[in-house]
Order: structure tokens, then C-alpha cells, then sequence
């Protein structure tokens, strides 16, 4: 059982009161997450604030970062290794597949250590718990937009007409943001457990990179091995933005299928196991 101060959801309210922990495995309640929502707008712009407080380059290093190693893939796999593109640019071919690959990769890897980072808000007040990672994962898309303008600004640059699907662009946004939250909730309930999770995250993030067709076009793999590929999540994504955004490689179609079970399996199994230890999240943070 918990004792905290309870804290409304305008912030004003200063009681204490007991919370006593629910057993089993109990439903989402996401309609308490948005009657908390100008906590996660607070959460949110904290975070952003802070990242960008005090910084010597800023935002400017949130573009420099894909910038750069894009220009070290398209050298080294490009250039040296020759490897196809799907009949664009070999820049614009990879850039593609950062920009959703970083957010992706940020949201999980900032869900994943929020807990942690937000020990004393825990401790101190209750809140729907699933605010914080949320918050985090919000925040990348920030982020997210200036690496989009570079992109669009790539396209421009390379004389290539958008996509005619940029219409579907919001889709696999929603798809990356999905995965993200999925992964970020798994990493931060385990953390909980097992402070080792955190130090094998980066590892496995690694391999992940590798397993996306981020250097590669997914059409490189063979048809025997298609169905297992196709069950990361994040070759639907990255196919899908270099599809509408370039109009390269086929559209989606039955391939998206995969993918999609994929996000649905790690959102809900990732929301569910974050709500069952929800309740002991303010004993062992």
C-alpha cells in the first residue's frame, strides 16, 4: 500500500490519501490517462525545455547526428559495396530509413529510462504511471520533425517529386510511435526487476538496427525468408515512408500485414505488463 500526496489532475489538490495496490492481471484504463492530459502536456514540455537548455548546438545536433551517418553509409554501403537503392539516390535511400529508425529508437530507449529519471515525481504524488513514458515518447517527435524538414528538403534537393501516397505518412508515423511506446513499456516494466535491462537495451538496439532494411532494401531478401523477416515491425514502417515519401520499392499492400500484428502485439503486450506492475512501481523505482 501507498502512501502519497494526491495530485489532481489541474495540479492543485494536495491531500494525502492511500492507494492500495490492485492483483492480477487488471484492464487499461486510458481514460484516466486523458483526464491526467495537462500532466503530459507538463511532462512534455519540461522535457523539451530541458534538452534544449544550455546547448551548444541545439537542434542543430538532432539533424547533424542522421546527417552524418548517413554520409558514412552512402560511402561505405553506397559507394564501396554497391548496394541497390531501389532506383533513388543512395542518400536519400538511407535517410529515409533513420528518420523513422531514430524515432523509434529514442522513444523506446527515453520510455525505457523515464522511470528512473522520474523517481521523485513517483514517490511523491499518484498519477496514472503510463503518463511518464508516454511524456517521453511525445517528446522525440520534436526531434522527429527537424530530421522530416531535412528529408523533405533531401527530396527537393534531389529533384524528386513526393510520393503519391504522402497522404499515408501519418500511418506509419502512428506505426513508429506505436512500436516505440510498445518496446519502451517492456524495457521500463522489466528495469524494474532487472537493473540489467537497461545495459543490454543498447545491445539489442544494435542488432535491431541491423535486422531493419535501413542500409538495404528489403527486396534483397530471399522468398524463403520473407515471412520471418516481415515480422519486425519496423520493415513496415521504413518500406512505408520510403514508399510515400519517394514513391520507391512497391507498395505495402499484404506485406504490411506482418508488420502491423507486430506493432499490435508490442503495444498491447507492452501496455498490459506496464499496468500489471504498475502497482509496484512507486515501491521499487
Amino acid at each position: 500500500m501507498e502512501k502519497l500526496g494526491f495530485l489532481d489532475h489541474q495540479g492543485l489538490a494536495n491531500q494525502e490519501t492511500f492507494i492500495r495496490p490492485s492483483h492480477g492481471w487488471v484492464a487499461i484504463n486510458l481514460a484516466k490517462v486523458w483526464k491526467w492530459r495537462s500532466l503530459l502536456y507538463f511532462l512534455v514540455w519540461r522535457d523539451i525545455r530541458v534538452r534544449y537548455k544550455q546547448t551548444i548546438l541545439g537542434a542543430l545536433w538532432v539533424v547533424l547526428q542522421p546527417v552524418l551517418v548517413m554520409v558514412m553509409f552512402s560511402i561505405i554501403f553506397g559507394v564501396l559495396a554497391e548496394i541497390p537503392s531501389d532506383g533513388i539516390p543512395y542518400p536519400l535511400f538511407v535517410f529515409c530509413a533513420l528518420v523513422p529508425w531514430q524515432l523509434v529508437a529514442n522513444a523506446f530507449s527515453d520510455a525505457g529510462n523515464s522511470l528512473a529519471a522520474n523517481q521523485n515525481l513517483i514517490t511523491k504524488v499518484y498519477f496514472p504511471r503510463l503518463i511518464i513514458p508516454l511524456a517521453a515518447v511525445l517528446t522525440r517527435l520534436v526531434d522527429f520533425t527537424f530530421a522530416v524538414a531535412v528529408l523533405v528538403g533531401m527530396i527537393v534537393y534531389y529533384e524528386l517529386p513526393l510520393g503519391h501516397a504522402i497522404w499515408l505518412l501519418p500511418f506509419f508515423i502512428g506505426m513508429a510511435i506505436a512500436i516505440g511506446l510498445g518496446v519502451g513499456l517492456w524495457i521500463a516494466s522489466l528495469s524494474l526487476r532487472y537493473r540489467d535491462v537497461r545495459q543490454m537495451t543498447p545491445f539489442f538496439t544494435q542488432l535491431w538496427f541491423y535486422a531493419s532494411p535501413i542500409t538495404y532494401s528489403a527486396t534483397l531478401i530471399p522468398d524463403g525468408w520473407r515471412f520471418l523477416y516481415g515480422i519486425n515491425p519496423m520493415v513496415g514502417v521504413i518500406d512505408g515512408f520510403r514508399w510515400t515519401l519517394t514513391g520507391a520499392g512497391t507498395a505495402p499492400g499484404p506485406n504490411l500485414i506482418l508488420p502491423l500484428l507486430g506493432t499490435a502485439f508490442l503495444l498491447t503486450s507492452g501496455l498490459y505488463f506496464f499496468r500489471r506492475m504498475e502497482r509496484v512501481i512507486a515501491d521499487v523505482v
